[in-house]
């Protein structure tokens, strides 16, 4: 008899913790996302170490526009050309009103930082040895248990390699939809967005349809 969680304990704590993870690091949580950064972690950093230098959006977005400004001849100096007034100061008249642009501070959503990212992918393994170590069913193999061996008869080798096989083309459909089952169906179902909703509805009925295949047709 296998001594699982029940259900409603595991729904409780998959919801704590991206909850968690969205208030801690203020972005919604993703695992294929965080194994993304985390395998180009050179570039990820370099990318860091640039955001670091321009951390103030609005001091960014004002030298911006005073270095536009001076290179066109517009803004609080006026133009040099003719109309210009006397020693190059602007034509009395009265002035323009700020805009919602000029006045609206300027934000941009920046990645979580990659050690955040880091520590979410080590806790997965750790809190999965740690559950699996708690409930005595530690145990080191090659395969996914007598279902998985009574459906890929053979040696380890050909086991590994269709694990292998499986997991390049979870990546992959991963990688088209743009996110996978805790991105989209945590995050994404969480905040009712519909490319979500889609995506969650098609990983899950993928997986009923080739469950029924494995254990009924095959």
């Amino acid at each position: 008899m296998s001594n699982y969680w029940p259900w409603w304990a595991g729904a409780i704590g998959l919801a704590l913790v991206a909850i968690n993870y969205t208030l801690t690091t203020d972005r919604f949580l993703g695992v294929s996302s965080a194994w993304d950064r985390v395998l180009h972690w050179r570039a990820e950093r370099r990318i860091e170490r640039m955001d670091e230098q321009f951390s103030d959006d609005r001091a960014l977005a004002e030298a911006l526009a005073a270095a536009t400004a001076e290179h066109f001849g517009t803004g609080p100096a006026g133009p040099t050309g003719p109309g210009a007034g006397s020693g190059g100061a602007p034509a009395p008249g009265p002035a323009p009103a700020p805009t919602t642009r000029e006045t609206a501070p300027v934000t941009r959503l920046r990645p979580a930082p990659l050690f955040t990212q880091a520590v979410l992918l080590l806790s997965i393994f750790v809190g999965g040895w740690i559950a699996a170590a708690t409930a005595g069913r530690f145990e080191l193999r090659f395969d996914m248990g007598d279902g998985f061996r009574e459906i890929v008869t053979g040696n380890p080798v050909t086991m590994i390699v269709t694990l292998f096989i499986g997991g390049v083309l979870v990546g992959f459909g991963t990688r088209l939809a743009g996110g996978c089952s805790s991105g989209h169906g945590l995050s994404g179902c969480g905040r009712l967005q519909p490319v979500s909703l889609l995506a969650t509805a098609v990983f899950f009925g993928a997986a009923v349809v080739m469950s029924f295949l494995l254990w009924k047709v095959i």
